[in-house]
């Protein structure tokens, strides 16, 4: 025999055995739902989500089998996370921020088994319960608790469900390819559909994100994740933390820019995550207070562009670096990365700024590139303008339970953004699909909000744009053409919304006009109505 390597699956149990084994006692910080702060470390976090694993099995989950949360960031989560997955069960996150229906689609979609949720969610555990096929099994993630028993009396409690766990459990080996987590994501139109990741996907995007011209994590970081955890998994951080043995602090539901601040300085947190609409309230909340960031060196800004006044104040007055990234449910999320190449150390301060808005470049695991509508490559010059589109070793190949294609004719998902790219693969979103609006982070389905407002009786036409705003990025703008003699109203239309949409759907503005631009093959132009009103929420 030649001899050669050992041979062992990739899975995501094995980085939390390596984090409580190697960094038992690192901290892990917790903002529970009511606002006290738990602290763990690591080596009762794996402790824990071996008992969860046996648990689940003597409830009768078996391989493959979904288990849902709806939660914040904290460490029972993290726990789920682990136990979950390492007992080859399927961890799927659900947006709280949906609709009831919506929720109740995904459960039911997905076949979730179980349905973890904090006790902020136990409204909406108590509204769905009924309309919910496959779930045998609630838990509240926390103790026993009374008024929670009242609303749901076959309610399970999370500490009485891992008590009767086994401590000698061992975490299984099985298929890295097996299904690990479930995410859904709401940037298309129609239903939500469903993006199933592997241990091997997921082992390989935690690779990426520990590394140098990625994140950059190790042991002596402090990782403050502000995108939620049913965010596209944290965007990876709950996994590339326990890779490094990195603290974690978990912020709960409390992400104004005062409790950011205040987690930030009282627990040394060293790298931070999020969308930029919170680090505009951070910001605020820093310059009313006067205090500076005693600790934190960089933060992961994506989920929407980043304003350069936001990267400019950060690092110009708290000595924080602002990493711009780019991503998608569908890459797990990390596409791309702003990380300079030895070239840009030398730039001038307005090359610098031109560089720092960009989405950066792909790491090693992700090719991209653009398209025009005819389906060819266009070049890598930063003037030609195209349909973004990737592959990689973390990318999506087909939606969950989907019965069309995911992927074009030759292998590549199209993302649905326009972007340019340079010679050395920077990437720069310039527009995205235009039946989609991203809020704070969040996708808007305009389809789905046009939908409704052609569906009332004084409504011949209707066009729903993202309208550029100072706090979200973009906020839907509602354009709409009356029947002859209706006196329709703006409140009055906009009041057909509430219980058909999430309330941060609803479109903030509504013009009325008397035609909306067609296309020869009868669809909007909705590049003609962004020219005449994008900046009407600025006015």
């Amino acid at each position: 025999m030649l001899g050669q390597m050992m041979s062992q699956p990739l899975l995501i149990s094995s980085m939390v055995a390596h984090a409580g084994k190697f960094h038992s006692d690192r901290d892990i910080i917790s903002v529970e739902t009511d606002g006290s702060v738990t602290k763990t470390n690591w080596q009762n976090v794996e402790k824990r989500a071996r008992l969860l694993a046996s648990a689940l099995g003597k409830l009768g989950l078996k391989a493959g089998d979904r288990a849902a949360t709806i939660a914040w960031n904290n460490h029972r989560h993290l726990e789920i996370y682990f136990g979950v997955s390492g007992a080859e069960y399927i961890c799927h996150t659900i947006n709280p921020r949906l609709i009831p229906e919506q929720i109740a689609y995904i459960i039911n979609h997905a076949e979730d088994q179980i349905l973890f949720i904090d006790k902020t969610f136990l409204p909406i555990a108590v509204g769905l319960k009924d309309h919910l096929k496959t779930v045998k099994n609630i838990v509240l993630m926390g103790a026993r608790d009374e008024e929670a028993l009242t609303a749901l009396p076959n309610i399970l409690f999370y500490e009485d469900l891992i008590a009767d766990g086994d401590d000698s459990y061992e975490w299984p080996s099985f298929d890295e390819n097996a299904a690990s987590s479930l995410c859904y994501t709401s940037g298309t139109t129609g239903h939500p559909k469903g993006v199933l990741y592997s241990h091997r996907s997921t082992m390989l995007h935690s690779f990426c994100v520990v590394a140098p011209d990625s994140l950059s994590l190790s042991a002596i970081d402090n990782v403050l994740p502000v995108v939620p955890m049913f965010h596209v998994n944290a965007w990876g951080l709950p996994y590339a933390a326990a890779m490094t043995g990195a603290q974690l602090t978990l912020p709960g539901p409390g992400l104004d820019g005062v409790s950011l601040k205040n987690l930030i300085n009282n627990y040394g947190v060293t790298l931070a995550a999020g969308v930029p609409t919170l680090w505009q309230g951070l910001l605020i909340a820093l310059r009313e207070t006067g205090e500076k960031l005693k600790t934190l060196d960089r933060t992961i800004i994506g989920g929407a562009a980043c304003p350069l006044s936001l990267i400019i104040a950060f690092e110009d007055d708290y000595n924080v670096n602002i990493i711009h990234a780019w991503g998608m449910t569908e890459t797990s999320p990390l596409g791309s990365v702003n990380r300079p190449l030895t070239k840009h150390l030398n730039q001038t301060d307005t090359e610098t700024d031109q560089m720092a808005v960009k989405q950066g470049r792909p790491p090693f695991g992700i090719d991209l590139r653009i398209c025009d509508d005819e389906g060819q490559v266009l070049p890598n010059d930063t003037k030609a303008q195209g349909e973004l589109q990737v592959r990689g070793l973390w990318v999506v190949e087909g939606y969950f339970k989907a019965e069309t294609e995911t992927l074009n004719a030759d292998g590549w998902f199209p993302t649905g953004d326009v972007a340019n790219l340079d010679n050395d693969g920077f990437m720069q979103i310039t527009d995205r699909a235009k039946d989609v609006i991203k809020s704070g982070g969040e996708w808007i389905s305009s389809i789905d909000l046009e939908n409704l407002a052609i569906g009332h009786e004084d409504i011949l036409d209707a066009a729903v744009i993202g309208a550029k705003h100072e706090k979200w990025g973009e906020r839907p703008l509602l354009l709409a053409v009356k029947a002859e003699g209706s006196e329709l109203t703006e409140d009055e239309l906009l009041a057909i919304y509430p219980n058909k949409v999430a309330k941060w759907w609803i479109p903030d503005r509504v013009i009325f006009v008397t035609e909306l631009p067609h296309g020869g093959t009868g669809k909007l132009l909705k590049n003609k109505l962004r020219d005449a009103y994008e900046n009407v929420l600025l006015d």
